[in-house]
């Protein structure tokens, strides 16, 4: 069994992707389709303006789209297909047009928006994030009950790696508290929005009425949900999901509990850099990983 995953935000670097779009008509079509769908030139972005490329609002569609393209070519090149697809947070949109579940266009328009929302749904400078590492995934969950103020687990990264998001002096707070509980390591992201916390509720709202303009299908493989970390496949499922996706925590470590369980001993990481593959080693070190990112790596699969 195998299954395939995608990144999510962070693992953009200016650049990506361009040996596909310089070798690959397909991929240009794809590209100058995304671009027309934007209304602004997003490739441009990609290859040459790296200050953009890092506001959320062009990282997440240049992401879903690099992400994507990669996929294509190493489908068309190897015929390898996958018995799940899953993406990191952001990420599971890429899984979701692979999938079958939305088009490209649509996936990339909705990340744009996505993006947008997010960046506005918190002034600069109120909300924060931290990675956590060396401490059980349960102790934190306890010690963040008693810290005052909105802070919650974002990810779950791996065993040794949980990020926590919210208000900023709440998570500044949960960081000292966590490291006299035995935390190795306390980081600041370098984010400016509290992804997958309660602080994005009310922008998820408004996301839901943008999921109702795109067509989203039934997916054509199982999609394991950073929500439930578990299969969904049926529209209504998805939909639903999307729309929590926003603000609930995204069960990484769970998710690749999950493909073992069902018997996968092959995962590709498919997009920029190598994110995925470190945690996924991290969670179970029986499953054979491989990395998709170039057209080299294509060639070599």
């Amino acid at each position: 069994m195998k299954a395939f995953v995608f990144p999510g935000q962070g693992s953009q670097y200016l650049g990506m992707g361009k040996d596909f779009y310089e070798n690959f008509e397909e991929v240009r079509d794809i590209h100058s389709k995304v671009n027309e769908k934007l209304g602004f030139n997003l490739t441009d972005i990609i290859f040459n303006d790296e200050e953009k490329l890092n506001l959320t609002e062009y990282t997440q569609p240049a992401l879903v789209i690099t992400s994507y393209i990669i996929y294509k070519i190493f489908k068309d090149k190897r015929n390898i297909n996958p018995d799940f697809v899953a993406g990191h947070s952001l990420g599971e949109f890429t899984a979701l047009a692979v999938a079958g579940s939305m088009s490209i266009e649509d996936a990339v328009y909705i990340t744009h928006i996505r993006g947008k929302l997010m960046q506005s749904a918190v002034p600069e400078g109120k909300g924060l994030m931290a990675a956590i590492i060396g401490l059980d995934a349960n102790q934190i969950e306890e010690t963040l009950k008693s810290i005052d103020g909105v802070v919650e687990i974002a990810n779950y990264n791996s065993y040794e790696q949980t990020v926590i998001s919210g208000e900023r002096s709440a998570v500044e707070k949960a960081m000292e508290v966590l490291k006299t509980k035995g935390a190795k390591k306390v980081v600041p992201l370098a984010v400016s929005v509290p992804a997958h916390s309660s602080l994005l509720k009310e922008k998820a709202q408004e996301f839901a009425e943008y999921l109702e303009k795109i067509e989203i299908k039934d997916a054509n493989i199982p999609v394991i949900s950073n929500v439930t970390a578990k299969p969904i496949t049926k529209s209504e499922e998805i939909k639903a999901e999307l729309k929590v996706h926003f603000y609930s925590p995204v069960r990484w470590v769970q998710t690749v509990e999950y493909l073992a369980s069902e018997g996968v001993k092959e995962i590709y990481e498919i997009g920029p850099k190598k994110v995925l593959t470190g945690l996924i080693k991290r969670i179970n070190k029986d499953i054979n990983l491989k990395n998709i990112e170039t057209l080299g790596d294509v060639e070599n699969a």
